[in-house]
């Protein structure tokens, strides 16, 4: 009895140090997409007041959960019934991640004015008394949760194609530590990052030696913003374009070539030019697609 006890004992430690081991290496896959996702949820629940920007954050993180909640599940039940469908979900992961790159790119520097505009409308409809306030936080809570819901479902099958081989309990534990290591750590950052300037005015007010530590926060609140969007929207491009280098043949064997010359740099930027060119030719047949479809005047 006291052997098989111990044995047993055994054995839950060693499951419990491969989730350990692998959570770390799903965690590592993953981290490329978390700048850009820090970024993009630090924007979404950006433009409130001071006192609303917690439990927006906090209503936010809520729905994330239940989207992990959701899609965990279900990523699970996929692999198990068609273990071939990862590497079919990690491609259009890959390429949606491509997709979203180039397009943000697109957005960025073709129409600049536009997210500018979104800013100024949401800021003057805060400071309008006749404006249900209520209304627009709900929208724009119910807006950051359905982004949530892709981006998570992105770093989800990454994660899930990185324990793929592994045992079906194995699986499960990795694939839930990671969601909620990545809802607590995400969103815990971002009520971090949108409180930065807050904290900043707080300390110059107080003045004294903390003033300029003030002041450097809040000219350091918008650079740190800038700063994981652009490490982000370079994290897409590698990411998007290695889930392709790595299971299409093709750009497998190149990818291999460029190793053994230039070493894991030249990977890299090969990765990169992968997740690229694969981007640009997404976001242009969108576009073709977007003007053959008929619009409401035509209809």
């Amino acid at each position: 009895m006291a052997t098989s006890f111990f044995a047993l004992l055994d054995d839950l430690a060693a499951l419990l140090d491969d989730v350990a081991v692998l959570t770390k290496v799903a965690a590592k896959k993953t981290a490329g997409v978390l700048g850009d996702d820090l970024a993009l949820n630090a924007e979404q629940v950006g433009g409130f007041t001071p006192d609303r920007e917690l439990p927006v954050v906090w209503a936010v993180a809520k729905g994330s959960a239940v989207n992990k909640v959701i899609l965990v599940p279900a990523a699970l039940l996929l692999s198990a019934i068609s273990p071939i469908a990862i590497t079919g979900l990690l491609l259009v992961g890959g390429a949606f991640l491509c997709y979203e790159g180039v397009e943000k790119l697109a957005e960025k520097f073709l129409h600049p004015k536009t997210e500018e505009a979104e800013l100024a409308a949401l800021r003057a409809a805060v400071a309008d008394e006749t404006v249900d306030l209520a209304a627009v936080e709900k929208e724009k809570i119910r807006g950051a949760i359905r982004t949530d819901f892709v981006l998570s479902a992105e770093l989800i099958v990454i994660a899930l194609g990185s324990v793929g081989a592994v045992p079906f309990l194995t699986r499960v534990l990795v694939l839930s530590a990671v969601a909620v290591a990545m809802t607590v750590g995400v969103y815990g950052l971002v009520a971090g990052i949108v409180k930065i300037d807050d904290l900043g005015l707080a300390l110059q007010r107080r003045g004294g030696a903390l003033g300029p530590v003030g002041a450097g926060l809040v000219r350091f609140a918008p650079l740190l913003m800038k700063g994981l969007s652009v490490a982000g929207t370079i994290a897409v491009f590698l990411v998007g374009g290695g889930i392709f280098s790595h299971n299409v043949p093709v750009l497998h064997h190149v990818s291999e070539a460029i190793g053994a010359r230039a070493g894991a740099v030249g990977t890299s930027l090969f990765d990169g030019v992968v997740g690229v060119v694969l981007g640009i030719v997404l976001v242009a047949l969108a576009h073709v697609v977007k003007s053959l479809r008929p619009t409401k005047a035509q209809a």
